[in-house]
């Protein structure tokens, strides 16, 4: 077997340390080149660890004229003028903001230490005059150059506040309106004059009148089609870069390449955020899974939105419908702090994604990217929705629908309802939507292909559950009847674009009881 190609940079986004060490480097400078010469303010929203800050430290390197660190990469041998500009670069993942003091305190630390780490005295009464006071300086010493602004996770301080109660809403209220003044900062004309560059990051795409509202010339670079492919791993560039980890990972693991690539497409691929029809692998889960050559959720292990999770239950939403739906461009962006809502920030979070785009009514499709984000994102919320945190029955649901025994799968799941506490169950509290969720969390948190609210020209089908020798058609009732939900299916033939396929058909009626607070009845029949 071949000696281990290069180190993956797993978790690393230190562009010198990753250059410097041999680590491997996915060139994306053509991109960052156009991105510096067509414009200079610009903002984008990505899901966490899918590189932004690799991205801001390799803009801050090339910004610092450092040439050599780019020997073999597009950027190196353009027409690029290499010159050093004095940069400003806040990173607030490492900015207190327990409290608008707190959060206050600490910026104008980062500002003065900026200061003297360029053997300069910034001043000023408060964040604004100190903040203006330093660029001032930053340009003076640098002979007239522009000063460049990298600010990565710029919305921190906002959402660790988010779906905590109302306290942790006032302050987040107060660091929006703080961030707001800091950003305006930039828009000053005295500034203008003196900004090369400008470069936002963070995961929410908060809308312009709610953040950056003085700061409103940013060119917002998160569903702009010639940036689609900006951040994330396209197939080719896995080809071009990645084909040494794969054939070293099938060698070590005794795998079929075809089939490997296959794996990794069906758990990390997907994302797409603009209109271009290309998509891409989660950096952070494809370097992970070839790193240690297991496929498994690394992405969603390295962290959870609590705001989302609390929003979903607060809200409660239906999360079926999550599968697969509609929306207009309107979505995409989140407003009030006050009236955040679950459906963009899925978007900009990375648990959802753009399936489909029809131009012509400029109708954009959702749905889950990939296997991980689906099946990890459902898991977690059946344990927070059910509150059975240490259950793993779940999984042996989806083992019984592959093996084809339908009883075995359904009397689990009705152990599972009947453990569900009593306070989660009450009569006031439960409805026909919340028996659809839980069962829906159950079925696809065990990792079988399920799909939800599917379409046909004769109405939609509950769900449907693919596995490699059978296709369920499930129709659920509440307080009717199996029969009737039988019926349905029959009726409006739902199982028509399952025919011919090579595998078996079994129609699943199923009728749930508020009274009983479980599945009364079920009935199956095979096509």
């Amino acid at each position: 077997m071949k000696g281990k190609p290069k180190n993956l940079p797993v978790g690393n986004s230190d562009f010198k340390d990753i250059i410097e060490s041999g680590s491997l480097y996915i060139d994306k400078t053509e991109i960052i080149l156009r991105l510096i010469e067509t414009c200079k303010y610009y903002f984008l929203s990505r899901p966490r660890r899918f590189g932004k800050s690799l991205l801001i430290s390799t803009l801050y390197h090339i910004f610092r004229g450092d040439k050599e660190l780019f020997k073999g990469l597009y950027i190196y041998d353009s027409d690029f003028k290499w010159e050093e500009h004095p940069i400003i670069r806040l990173d607030f993942n490492g900015v207190l903001s327990e409290s608008k003091k707190i959060f206050e305190e600490n910026l104008i630390e980062l500002l003065r230490r900026k200061a003297k780490d360029e053997d300069l005295e910034a001043e000023g009464n408060n964040i604004k005059s100190l903040f203006i006071d330093l660029i001032k300086k930053l340009y003076d010493k640098y002979g007239g150059k522009g000063v460049v602004f990298l600010i990565d996770e710029y919305d921190k301080p906002i959402i660790d506040h988010l779906g905590r109660g109302k306290k942790e809403l006032e302050t987040a209220e107060e660091n929006r309106q703080l961030l707001k003044d800091f950003y305006g900062t930039l828009k000053e004309g005295e500034i203008v004059s003196k900004t090369r560059f400008v470069f936002i990051t963070g995961v929410t795409k908060f809308s312009k009148v709610s953040i950056f509202s003085e700061l409103n010339n940013l060119t917002d670079l998160t569903m702009l089609y010639d940036y689609n492919e900006l951040l994330g791993i396209t197939e080719e560039e896995i080809d071009k870069y990645l084909t040494p980890h794969i054939e070293y990972y099938c060698k070590d693991k005794g795998k079929d390449c075809e089939e490997l690539r296959e794996e990794l497409r069906n758990y990390y691929n997907g994302y797409r955020f603009s209109e271009k029809e290309t998509k891409v692998y989660n950096p952070f889960s494809l370097f992970s899974a070839l790193e240690n050559r297991v496929i498994k959720n690394y992405w969603f292990e390295s962290g959870t939105p609590t705001y989302l999770i609390n929003l979903i239950k607060e809200q409660k939403i239906y999360l079926p419908k999550y599968e697969s739906f509609e929306a207009t461009e309107s979505v995409f962006s989140t407003y009030e702090l006050s009236r955040l809502s679950v459906l963009p920030l899925m978007f900009q979070t990375g648990y959802l994604t753009i399936k489909d785009y029809n131009e012509r009514v400029r109708l954009y499709e959702l749905g889950f990217p990939n296997k991980e984000v689906k099946v990890s994102f459902n898991e977690n919320l059946y344990y927070e929705l059910s509150e059975l945190r240490e259950d793993t029955k779940f999984k042996r649901v989806g083992l019984g629908f592959e093996e084809g025994d339908v009883n075995k799968a359904i009397e689990i799941t009705k152990s599972i309802y009947s453990e569900i506490p009593y306070t989660l169950m009450r009569k006031d509290r439960i409805n026909e939507d919340y028996f659809h969720t839980i069962f829906y969390l159950i079925i696809t948190a065990s990792g079988v292909n399920v799909r939800t609210e599917v379409l046909n020209y004769r109405g939609r089908i509950d769900m449907l559950i693919e596995t490699k020798g059978r296709y369920y058609i499930i129709e659920f009732k509440c307080n009717q009847s199996a029969q009737k939900a039988i019926q349905q299916i029959k009726e409006k033939r739902y199982y028509e674009p399952c025919l011919n396929k090579g595998k078996e058909i079994v129609l699943i009626g199923i009728n749930f009881s508020t009274e009983k607070k479980n599945i009364e009845e079920y009935l199956t029949e095979k096509i």
